[in-house]
């Protein structure tokens, strides 16, 4: 039955196939507007009538329809992307930029909120809605509350413009990608590809009306096996420089958007009372200011650079007495294959011998096996459809389950689940909610969350199943960390409850859950042959162990370069404004990256974590690493008492996994271990100690 306004209908089985380009702008209309009236009724309260419900409540829910609108349509954005929905969405967005971002400059509203929180009411409620309370003001204060008038509006006017062009800058992402593709007649060329990789071609190809040939794009699960095994370099080089096209060439050149993104922000930032952006993003995180978040990247730089250059030196060498060369700077389409070719010459070791054990429903349903014996839940996959039934989606392929906590029976939750890649989703991997659930209080029952997680992984071919590489499985662990993170929250304020929290914290859930991609035990939950149900032969794990940390400090490096980059643009803007943007990435990164034959232009241009938001990432990518140090540091529990001790799972569920922003994730952290973070489980994990 059709919904009036099924952008922000509150059924709970979302009615997909409803949400269409027409209704967007009706829906977006009726959101904003149900949305001011709410916040009208704060506006007009006397203060000597001001309660928790009529102010800090109340503002909570006042914008709940425009917040699922507005969340359905973006995430529709990013992965059924199509013109008339990206036009709708554009047309819509500087109203509901402006209409979020007038919200904490609303002089009217903050002093209805200040009036409560300096009463002794406030002092009265108890600690988390004290918690968010705290939250809420210092977030008022950190968006401009305090500001004069015409501070205020060019804060505003820096969002709006924020909003517009980060939002240019992941299309262009996304345009551009698209843009490029190869398609190969002769299958000589594809020499030294993996089977799983040529028919995931030949398969691709076919779907583009080009049979017996085979088809190349620059999505990852197409590219990656080309740059790491294709014998052609003269084919890894022709993917590299298309690759170097991304966000860079023509109309879809993110340079320019680049500056101005930087540049605005470093003035938000200003007018805010901060020296810069990181300061200003990183005020109620766990690093707590850019100089904190350099000096640990600059600190785990320092510790491993020397290791780093070895390695880099020992590959150069390596294909040196290969190849009959001389040693020295390699091409960059030439890293990754010689790479991969030092690895199985030394251990032995393909990661494609692996592909057969990890089907994508087996990993699903050993990964569900894992986190229910170790949070004491049941997960459960519903029927769906795309037009009309009980439980619809977005595409075909995507599967919807339920959570259930065994302890109760209660309806914890349900998430969707989209793993393939298609032309009109966008790259990577991620986890978003749509509804924040809250436990059952004060005579109230359980509303459940509901969350999903997207990937572009390796696609069924024929009559096989999708089988996925370890990176593969570990990123899927990853993402459903992400989601427990949601689901398991039972926080009684929904804007302190799952993921909310500081983002250097964020991700210790969904990082923690990798390791059990590494252990035996955990291992033969999941990892069986597609064709015979065994499990990964003792010699073959034994390989993939000796191999873990084969030019590990490359790849530290590589994260470490990346939130170098990040931090230096967001607290050095006035030293590299006007100035070549690949010619800045070179002097930042002088002593981060190897040194190459021909130089490769910046990531920067494609790099969406930071550029295809307002905030994001910015200034924040280094909490990867961050949030690595205290996974690895908090897994040496799990390691001491049971890799699947029910104790410890429930432990860490019930110290991280379920409190939210409720406490600071400092005190979430040390009621788990009992100790604050260790940097060394880390260096000792990735063999660098």
């Amino acid at each position: 039955m059709p919904t009036s306004h099924p952008f922000f209908t509150d059924e709970y089985h979302i009615p997909w196939s409803q949400l269409t380009a027409d209704k967007v702008e009706g829906d977006i209309a009726a959101a904003l507007e149900t949305a001011e009236t709410n916040l009208e009724a704060i506006r007009q309260l006397d203060d000597s009538a001001v309660t928790y419900e009529n102010t800090f409540a109340a503002l909570e829910v006042a914008s709940l329809d425009l917040d699922r609108a507005w969340g359905r349509l973006n995430h529709l954005d990013s992965v059924a992307n199509n013109d008339q929905q990206r036009a709708a969405l554009n047309a819509a967005l500087p109203k509901v930029t402006a209409f979020y971002s007038s919200i904490p400059l609303d002089a009217a509203i903050w002093s209805k909120l200040k009036a409560f929180s300096e009463s002794a009411e406030a002092d009265a409620v108890d600690a988390t809605r004290k918690r968010y309370i705290e939250e809420t003001c210092a977030s008022f204060i950190q968006s401009g509350a305090d500001l004069p008038d015409e501070k205020k509006s060019r804060v505003a006017e820096i969002q709006s413009r924020l909003s517009e062009i980060t939002q240019k800058f992941g299309e262009n992402v996304l345009d551009s990608t698209n843009a490029w593709e190869l398609i190969i007649e002769d299958e000589a060329t594809l020499a030294g590809l993996p089977e799983s990789a040529k028919a995931a071609a030949a398969e691709d190809a076919k779907s583009k009306d080009a049979e017996g040939k085979w088809r190349f794009t620059l999505q990852y699960p197409s590219m990656g096996p080309v740059m790491q095994f294709a014998d052609n370099d003269q084919l890894r080089k022709s993917v590299w420089e298309a690759s170097c096209t991304v966000g860079y060439e023509g109309d879809f050149d993110n340079t320019r958007l680049i500056m101005e993104i930087i540049q605005l922000r470093q003035e938000k930032a200003e007018l805010l009372g901060f020296k810069n952006f990181a300061d200003l993003t990183l005020e109620r995180r766990m690093a707590r200011n850019g100089e904190t978040a350099l000096k640990f990247t600059e600190d785990l730089h320092d510790r491993i650079v020397e290791r780093f250059h070895e390695e880099t030196l020992e590959l150069q060498k390596w294909k040196a007495a290969q190849d009959g060369g001389e040693a020295g700077p390699m091409q960059p389409w030439e890293v990754s294959y010689w790479a991969e070719k030092r690895r199985k010459a030394d251990y032995d070791f393909d990661d494609e011998e692996l592909r057969p054990y990890f089907p994508l429903t087996k990993v699903m349903d050993g990964m569900f096996g894992i986190v229910s014996k170790l949070f004491n839940v049941r997960i459960e996959e519903r029927a769906t459809t795309t037009d009309g039934g009980d439980i619809e989606t977005w595409h075909p392929e995507v599967k919807f389950y339920d959570l259930f906590d065994n302890a109760t029976d209660e309806l914890l939750g349900s998430f969707y689940a989209d793993w393939h890649p298609r032309e009109s989703k966008r790259g990577g991997a991620w986890m978003n909610y749509f509804e924040t659930g809250l436990p059952a209080e004060g005579g109230n029952p359980r509303e459940p969350h509901l969350g999903l997680m997207c990937g572009n992984m390796t696609k069924p071919i024929g009559d096989k199943p999708a089988l996925m590489t370890h990176y593969e499985v570990e990123t899927i662990f990853h993402e459903f960390g992400h989601l427990l993170h949601h689901l398991l929250g039972n926080v009684t304020v929904k804007a302190l409850s799952g993921t909310n929290v500081a983002w250097d914290f964020v991700e210790l859930p969904s990082q923690i859950m990798e390791n059990f991609c590494w252990d035996r035990q955990s291992l033969d939950l999941f990892a069986r042959h597609y064709e015979t149900d065994e499990p990964i032969p003792a010699a073959l794990f034994d390989k993939m162990i000796a191999a873990r940390n084969y030019m590990s400090a490359s790849v530290f490096m590589r994260q470490l370069a990346l939130g170098k980059l990040d931090l230096e643009l967001h607290t050095q803007v006035e030293k590299y404004q006007g100035r070549d943007l690949d010619e800045v990435d070179r002097e930042i990164l002088a002593d981060y990256k190897a040194k190459l034959a021909t130089e490769s232009p910046t990531m920067a241009r494609r790099f969406s974590h930071l550029f295809s938001s307002p905030t994001g990432y910015a200034a924040g990518y280094y909490s990867y690493k961050w949030a690595e140090v205290l996974d690895a540091d908090a897994f040496t529990r799990f390691q001491k008492e049971g890799i699947l001790n029910q104790k410890t799972g429930q432990a860490f569920r019930e110290a991280v996994l379920s409190k939210g922003n409720s406490v600071p994730a400092d005190v979430l952290y040390r009621n788990f271990m009992g100790r604050d973070p260790d940097q060394t489980a880390l260096l000792e994990r990735a063999g660098l100690v």
